[in-house]
């Protein structure tokens, strides 16, 4: 491109702190055609392009921006479509800054492109302007593939199989398709009508989805080969909750994130009193991790009314997995960080409610095998804070209705499904895993880059190639 370069980014307006905890609606407001043009002209549109192999389901990133500098939004569309079915998702959720942006050229001497504002802005463009874009169906190749779980893995790999000529299902256990997309993230970081939109997309390629179906109870993976689905790929996540193990953690008034944020989500909590779903608002709610998750239990904890909301994490800041922007916007809402902070047991009351949690301070000392330094307890540092309300945000396990009552499937001893890497492919013929059930939690688009791999290696094998 020609003309100087903007050293920084175009901004993206956000509603304020002080009026967005009082609402869900979704806090950053998106690009203009005008800041998407001038943002998409700061790309070098280098030949080697490093941004495409940062991008785990290999967009063609200089190409949708330079159509998008040309104003040409349909056909940028178009082009992120080709690699990727969930574009307006992956433009809010995805941590475009330790994959594509981390690589970007321009970000040696400048701040990196944009490429995630404007992914999100080439999606919302399509949405508003245009009916779904679909390509041109297929050939039809006469074998049915069964997809189990509608989460960003299971979404991904249908498309996927779908335009190869596949006839696709989607088995999904919740009463809504979406899976972690719709219950696990707060509607102001990812509204749910983009994940209906999304889905529709995906649908609308020929992907029949069928919802309240639990794969495990209602069939198994074989009664699925025995109804004539020629391979099975396994995309369900990992969606059971863990604790600490410490005293107190069956008081009322303690949640895991999962719970939390189901109720809040997918249960729509969050819009009472037009939906009566339970949930404790609290006053004084303590948050125990310091990844997004915990971010969004945070967040959401603070729209629900709380007046203080604790975040509590062993380690640093630095250490910290959630998204940078997602830990800034915390702050900005009056989240109160105890970092370098462990709980070590829940008070409850004489009713056997929560009143308070007692945290001991850390110190890091040597790296463990995560690479991060490892929290140590420092004596006599014990505190207690008042609370009302716990939500333990520290990860999720495997659930193990399906993996364990499948015969021959090969599992790790946390339960997860071990796969082939490059392929996806499990100890069982016909049969694949991405995503969280494979990996543990991990991010939406890497789960994403995982279904492609075995969204190519299903049709190989259906095609006699493997």
């Amino acid at each position: 491109m020609s003309g100087r370069i903007s050293p920084k980014k175009v901004p993206m307006a956000e509603q304020p702190p002080e009026e967005r905890i009082r609402n869900f609606r979704e806090v950053p407001l998106g690009y203009t055609p005008e800041q998407a043009i001038e943002e998409a002209k700061r790309c070098l549109q280098c030949k080697e392009a490093p941004c495409i192999k940062g991008c785990p389901v290999e967009i063609d990133i200089p190409a949708f921006i330079r159509l998008v500098a040309e104003g040409r939004f349909k056909e940028a569309a178009l082009k992120i479509k080709e690699k990727n079915a969930l574009p307006a998702i992956c433009g809010r959720v995805c941590p475009q800054e330790t994959q594509c942006e981390a690589v970007c050229t321009l970000g040696r001497r400048f701040e990196p492109v944009a490429i995630g504002r404007l992914e999100r802005f080439v999606a919302d463009w399509e949405r508003e302007h245009c009916d779904p874009i679909a390509p041109n169906p297929p050939p039809k190749r006469g074998k049915k593939v069964a997809i189990i779980g509608s989460g960003p893995a299971g979404l991904t790999a249908a498309a996927d199989l779908a335009k190869m000529g596949y006839d696709v299902t989607i088995f999904e256990a919740l009463h809504k398709p979406g899976g972690v997309l719709v219950y696990g993230i707060p509607e102001f970081r990812l509204p749910k009508a983009i994940v209906e939109a999304e889905v529709e997309y995906v649908k609308s390629l020929g992907v029949e989805i069928r919802v309240d179906s639990v794969i495990g109870r209602l069939y198994s993976i074989q009664e699925l080969f025995d109804m004539g689905y020629s391979a099975v790929f396994i995309g369900i996540g990992a969606g059971s909750p863990m604790f600490m193990g410490i005293p107190g953690e069956n008081l009322s008034g303690v949640y895991s994130a999962n719970e939390y944020l189901t109720r809040s989500n997918l249960m729509k909590a969050y819009l009472f009193p037009e939906y009566h779903t339970p949930i404790k608002t609290g006053k004084k709610v303590a948050v125990i991790g310091g990844g997004n998750v915990a971010m969004d239990a945070a967040r959401t904890a603070r729209r629900l009314g709380a007046e203080s909301v604790y975040l509590i994490y062993r380690r640093s800041e630095a250490e910290m997995p959630a998204r940078i922007e997602e830990r800034e916007r915390a702050k900005e809402e009056g989240i109160i960080f105890h970092l370098l902070t462990l709980p070590v047991r829940i008070i409850g009351d004489e009713k056997g409610r929560v009143k308070a949690i007692e945290c001991v301070k850390m110190e890091l000392g040597e790296p463990d095998e995560s690479g991060r330094r490892r929290p140590i307890p420092v004596r006599g540092s014990e505190f207690i804070i008042e609370v009302d309300t716990v939500i333990v945000a520290i990860g999720t396990a495997a659930n193990p209705l399906l993996p364990r009552s499948t015969p021959g499937l090969k599992l790790t001893e946390d339960g997860y499904i071990v796969v082939d890497e490059e392929t996806g492919r499990t100890s069982l013929e016909g049969v694949y895993a991405g995503g969280d059930i494979v990996t543990g939690s991990a991010t939406v688009i890497s789960a994403m880059g995982a279904a492609r791999k075995a969204a190519r290696a299903i049709h190989e094998y259906l095609s006699g190639r493997a």
